[in-house]
């Protein structure tokens, strides 16, 4: 079954033109593609070239070298009209324009189909409500655009693109500056259109998690190449922890779809848990410097004599097991027994004992 390619980078390279007209080359021999029905996140590092790139796609710069197509025709092909037909652009401008309504807004996605006067006909009107009420602003019509928030703004930005009614959409970090609710919600507005309107999106983010989990595609640009691949195995092929190689300090959690801070082992635990109190208790221990050892045999001690095989041979100073009880936890340290009823009693013990090992 052949791809169905909406936007293809073949060889191209990214850059502008200075005061002299001398091409400046952010990037070069980029070749990535995206498809109809696919949700494409574009990941890298501040400065790396992400907004040039989507400027570059979006028609708004042209590429120095290669040749970027759009449905297989070359983008230097298309009239200005009917590119905007094509592809709609959201960038990280915040649009503060007095006594513009959040509907007026929306409105001018339906500039590139109006006549000379730019008279709205009845089926802009519908396509306008109807990108409305996809992007959860019903009842927000009449507000001008600087008296809402910026997740309702971001969302009328997104609204005024999908009334330009385009196959492609290409958005510069919309949830940039947003809470966390209101990033997932634009999140999931964008993963619904590709869903029901098999739209090809293309948006960058620094939001890793996100992208791992909702994003079809990721196109990660490095300091030396741009790759691309389906999520699960990008996060399988070790580029991640190549995005901030001067950062020592950071890893990426396979497990966790994200990048977390080194911390130094202070200890491994056997913990003896079950149900959510295994899973509060690992993440509290893990916060505390220590590797966890989930449900092994209980020992006497976990001392390096006597720890189990599954336990790595070369281990640190300090061995503990903890043991849930039915109102509380048994800390277990050379072969002595303390008990706690709570997790926060937990954590404050663990870090007396560590302090005592460690002086």
């Amino acid at each position: 079954m052949q791809a169905d390619f909406y936007i293809q980078c073949k060889g191209i390279s990214i850059g502008y033109k200075d005061r002299s007209t001398t091409s400046v080359v952010v990037k070069k021999d980029i070749s990535l593609h995206a498809n109809r029905g696919e949700m494409v996140a574009l990941i890298g590092g501040n400065g790396i070239g992400k907004s040039t790139l989507l400027k570059t796609i979006a028609g708004f710069m042209p590429p120095l070298a290669g040749e970027l197509l759009v449905r297989n025709r070359p983008l230097s092909g298309f009239p200005a009209v009917e590119l905007a037909q094509e592809m709609s652009f959201v960038s990280t401008d915040i649009v503060r324009v007095a006594n513009l309504t959040v509907r007026e807004l929306v409105g001018l996605g339906r500039f590139p189909y109006t006549n000379w006067f730019g008279q709205l006909t009845d089926n802009d009107q519908m396509i306008i409500d109807r990108a409305i009420l996809l992007t959860g602003l019903t009842g927000f019509e009449n507000r001008p655009i600087n008296r809402i928030s910026d997740g309702e703004r971001q969302r009328a930005m997104i609204a005024r693109a999908l009334a330009q009614d385009t196959r492609v959409m290409v958005l510069d970090e919309p949830t940039a500056f947003l809470d966390i609710s209101n990033k997932y919600e634009i999140v999931r507005i964008l993963h619904q259109l590709v869903l029901e309107q098999d739209k090809c999106i293309i948006f960058s983010t620094h939001d890793l998690n996100t992208s791992l989990t909702m994003a079809d595609r990721i196109w990660l640009m490095l300091e030396d190449r741009v790759v691309e691949g389906i999520p699960e195995e990008m996060a399988s092929s070790g580029y991640f922890e190549a995005l901030f190689p001067n950062n020592q300090h950071l890893s990426f959690d396979l497990e966790k779809d994200d990048f977390r801070i080194k911390k130094e082992i202070y200890g491994k635990v056997n913990l003896v848990a079950s149900g959510e109190k295994l899973i509060m208790a690992k993440k509290a221990l893990e916060r505390l410097g220590f590797e966890v050892f989930p449900n092994l045999p209980v020992t006497q001690s976990l001392s390096p004599s006597v720890s189990p095989s599954s336990i790595p041979s070369v281990p640190p100073s300090l061995y503990l097991e903890i043991i849930q009880q039915p109102e509380g936890w048994n800390i277990v340290c050379q072969g002595i027994t303390q008990y706690v009823t709570t997790l926060e009693e937990l954590c404050r013990s663990i870090k007396n004992i560590s302090t005592q090992q460690g002086s």
